[in-house]
């Protein structure tokens, strides 16, 4: 029982390193682009939240591979505690924490996206 939960809190630490790798990947692809083409500022918040999905769902897949069973619900924590790291990274470095419709949107986003991303994971192992 004890190795089971320590197994699944590595399993949850290693996927959610998984989702801010490819994170910091696709954020610094994105910046080379908007530094060296034509590409507008204005197309940073559509592709912030396109990089916050893939990295989510393959965060999600990895949980469901590893964890082999209720894929929906470890693709949703993942989702979820991304969201929620995020969110304190936000509060410590950049601004404080605004409750709004904007913020609510993005953690379902963030749900969405683990949870499909698990039920991906669980089909393809």
């Amino acid at each position: 029982m004890k190795t089971n939960i320590l197994n699944r809190g590595i399993n949850i630490l290693k996927s959610l390193a998984l989702a801010f790798i490819l994170t910091f990947i696709f954020v610094l692809i994105v910046s080379i682009l908007l530094t060296f083409t034509s590409l507008k500022e204005t197309t940073i918040p559509l592709l912030n939240t396109t990089i916050m999905i893939v990295s989510i769902t393959f965060g999600g897949i990895h949980m469901a591979i590893k964890s082999r069973e209720r894929g929906w619900l470890n693709g949703g924590i993942i989702g979820a505690l991304y969201f929620l790291i995020l969110l304190l990274i936000n509060f410590l470095f950049i601004k404080p924490f605004i409750f709004d419709i904007y913020t609510i949107s993005k953690f379902f986003i963030s749900l969405a996206a683990g949870i499909i991303g698990g039920i991906i994971g669980i089909n393809v192992r």
